[in-house]
């Protein structure tokens, strides 16, 4: 399956690296004057390939019409403007996989937002309060990462059920409902003591491009990342 990846940052790569690492061909584009810090293009990018194409170019669409899904991960209102708007190519590109994701939703189509922003509105950084008065955080971007593998299992589903049912599949979350969701389960108001970890064994090594790139292992057994590419390396075809 052919899955074009339109993704920044952690939840949309993180979806996009789950697919590849399930058999997808991957390819991931970025704006030419838009890069991303390296160490975080390569934390998700394993199995992907990397290319830098304009969103006005025509190209995007010549892939759009031989990709079998899209993820889209920019704010809706941006889409539209860039004419990428999921409703629009549920129309033109029948029998396509859409799925979007944003920081608040629909709702909120020019409203960016990331997960941390997202934790403090959502009451999360209430809830994980230092002492009286300082905000807190999760121990990871735990919206980011949910998101991305919710969303990559919706995918492939919706993949799934395509080649049985044929026609066309869109679905769309945000990192603000996922917040939603994660507020509605049970909690303990006392943190768990913490204890020694030894990382090691879930640690993959990589060297890409001359350099040695150390990562986390697949949470799924049995399945292995392939490495990743350096940002833009790659011409934007299948």
């Amino acid at each position: 399956m052919r899955v074009l990846d339109l993704t920044r940052v952690i939840a949309g790569p993180v979806c996009t690296r789950t697919l590849a690492l399930l058999g997808a061909d991957v390819l991931r584009i970025d704006p030419p004057r838009l890069p991303e810090p390296e160490w975080q293009h390569l934390d998700t990018g394993q199995g992907k390939r990397s290319a830098v194409l304009d969103a006005h170019a025509s190209r995007i669409h010549e892939l759009l019409g031989e990709a079998d899904a899209v993820v889209l991960g920019y704010r809706p209102a941006a889409l539209a403007r860039l004419g990428l708007d999921p409703d629009d190519l549920a129309l033109r590109y029948p029998g396509m996989v859409i799925a979007q994701l944003s920081a608040w939703g629909a709702e909120h189509p020019d409203r960016a937002g990331f997960d941390s922003l997202v934790q403090a509105e959502s009451g999360i950084a209430l809830i994980e309060l230092r002492d009286a008065e300082t905000p807190g955080v999760l121990p990871a971007q735990a919206l980011d990462h949910s998101a991305g593998y919710l969303l990559a299992a919706a995918v492939t589903a919706l993949l799934q059920r395509r080649a049985v049912e044929g026609g066309t599949w869109r679905v769309r979350t945000s990192l603000r409902r996922v917040a939603a969701e994660l507020l509605g389960m049970p909690r303990i108001r006392e943190p768990e003591p913490e204890t020694a970890f030894d990382a090691r064994p879930h640690l993959v090594h990589f060297v890409v491009d001359g350099r040695e790139v150390v990562t986390a292992k697949p949470a799924l057994s049995g399945f292995d990342f392939a490495a990743p590419r350096s940002w833009g390396r790659d011409q934007p075809v299948w």
